[in-house]
């Protein structure tokens, strides 16, 4: 049954109301009906008001991928308060920033990252942690403290306007940023997909969608809305397994899912010893790195059945704006292949050079999005607003061009931000790290090509006392996530800058990466 959603407050009540013992959710054996999913979230509405949390505050997730979170993020649109889902993988005092920033005054926590969580909330002052799991040191489990308070079927009047999502991105100048999606961005997302009339883009109720992808990243979440909006089930992974994934596809009959390049490389490699039937997929989107073409045909292959559609865009757009359809697929290979695709109807995008003026066709420039989903902007910070944002436009910061069929392909990345096993990484926050260390007089952080992430992180630092590679890292790791953190440390007796001070990276890239090719891993 199709629905016209004006917010997405109103997804559980509908499904609910329409198909109370229809499957939403399959975790780990256990099946939720979408009756029993509307009465979580009206529990959860109530435990969340009795702590306090009303419309517009703030609401922390600091877990892997689980049941309980898409009845927090349903309970937040019913409240009208902000789901603010933070990165599993940081440590506390990354943790505690985002806490900090986003005021959040209630923190729901798995509790294998309870320690983390509770250094992160004494630093940032966080009054409240409920442990998604088990109970433990004193802290609730959600399920138990839920199921002490009756539905409360009273939801705030919602206006397609208002946040729903708070994502954080790595920041640029060494600390993340809240990007702000509203109703309206997300279910435009969500609605782009039947505006092309294609037959991948259709979802009903009978799909079968697979959430492995992190739910603390818009891939994730965004995919899971996707589900949830259609009525569909979600078979929900903790994390993206890769023997769970291909055994979820041939066990749960998977039609849907959205993987990236590392983990479709991963498939790959664990089917050559491991064959199983994948022939119930029906469509597989993927992105959010670059994907080598010999990934992309082998992996059309190992899914025989498929339609592949490749996405392209970022936490600011809600997902994705740029899609390659299945017919610019070819199982030989093909130059389109090697792109990104055409803009969704209704989307924009335009290539600029640094003043914001418009670039010919063929020639590379900064990637320009104008869309729906575009962020509202930035929490509590307008200056870096205004660098993303001009008149509704966003400014990608990755380098591109579109030819003449209007098909954009990228080429490289304006703001030398990394992208490893799909994880965004930005120079400047591991620079800083590196900084702190006493033998450290400079450095420059770059991403040099890896052949199963993608890119990796390689830190080039001039000393002023002893230290080894080894002793860096190890410095690092202790201060940041361990995907940022440098896979191998060169030494250097002088940074090359130019006339203003600015490192030239590009150089330091040079003798990483074949010359005159793409510089996006």
């Amino acid at each position: 049954m199709a629905h016209d959603f004006s917010t997405l407050a109103e997804l559980t009540a509908a499904h609910a109301a329409a198909t109370p013992s229809k499957t939403a959710i399959i975790f780990e054996g256990s099946n939720q009906s979408y009756g029993a999913l509307h009465d979580a979230v009206l529990r959860s509405v109530a435990a969340l008001r009795a702590d306090g949390v009303k419309a517009g505050d703030r609401v922390g997730w600091l877990g892997l991928n689980h049941p309980d979170y898409v009845v927090v993020m349903n309970a937040c649109f019913r409240i009208g308060a902000v789901l603010v889902s933070i990165n599993a993988r940081l440590v506390a005092r990354e943790i505690a920033y985002i806490l900090g920033d986003a005021g959040i005054g209630l923190l729901i926590s798995e509790a294998q990252f309870l320690s983390v969580a509770e250094e992160a909330r004494a630093a940032a002052g966080v009054e409240t942690i409920v442990l998604i799991d088990a109970a433990q040191a004193g802290r609730p489990a959600f399920a138990d403290w839920i199921a002490g308070f009756a539905p409360d079927s009273a939801a705030h009047p919602a206006d397609p306007e208002d946040i729903a999502l708070q994502l954080y991105t790595s920041g640029t100048t060494g600390f993340p940023k809240g990007a702000l999606l509203s109703h309206r961005a997300l279910l435009g997302t969500i609605g782009k997909g039947a505006l092309t009339g294609e037959a991948w883009s259709r979802w009903d109720e009978d799909d079968v969608c697979l959430v492995a992808m992190p739910l603390f990243h818009i891939g994730g979440t965004g995919w899971s809305l996707h589900a949830l909006h259609a009525g569909a089930t979600m078979v929900i992974l903790p994390r993206p397994d890769i023997a769970g994934i291909v055994n979820a596809v041939a066990s749960e009959r998977i039609t849907k899912m959205f993987a990236v390049p590392a983990v479709l490389a991963a498939i790959l490699q664990h089917l050559e010893s491991a064959p199983a039937d994948l022939g119930s997929l029906t469509e597989l989107l993927y992105g959010a790195s670059p994907i080598p073409l010999d990934i992309l045909r082998r992996s059309m292959a190992a899914f025989p059945n498929a339609s592949f559609i490749q996405c392209y865009g970022a936490t600011e757009t809600s997902g994705t704006v740029v899609y390659l359809p299945p017919q610019d697929h070819d199982v030989a290979g093909n130059a389109r292949m090697l792109g990104c695709g055409k803009p969704f109807p209704g989307n924009e995008i335009r290539i600029i050079d640094n003043d914001g003026r418009d670039l010919p066709a063929g020639t590379v420039g900064e990637v320009a999005i104008r869309s729906v989903s575009n962020m509202s902007g930035y929490h509590r910070n307008p200056e870096a607003t205004a660098k993303a944002m001009t008149d509704g436009w966003y400014r990608t910061g990755d380098a591109g061009f579109i030819d003449t069929d209007g098909y954009l392909t990228l080429f490289d990345r304006v703001k030398d931000m990394i992208v490893s096993g799909a994880e965004n990484i930005y120079p400047a926050e591991v620079e800083n790290v590196l900084h702190e260390h006493p033998a450290v007089a400079d450095c420059a952080v770059i991403g040099v090509p890896d052949t199963r992430w993608g890119e990796a992180v390689k830190a080039i630092v001039v000393r002023k006392g002893e230290v080894t590679p080894e002793e860096l890292i190890a410095f690092a790791r202790a201060r940041i996530a361990g995907y940022k953190v440098p896979k191998s440390v060169d030494f250097i007796e002088l940074l090359p800058r130019n006339a203003s001070g600015k490192i030239l990276k590009k150089e330091l890239r040079a003798p990483f990466w074949p010359e005159g090719g793409r510089q996006v891993g």
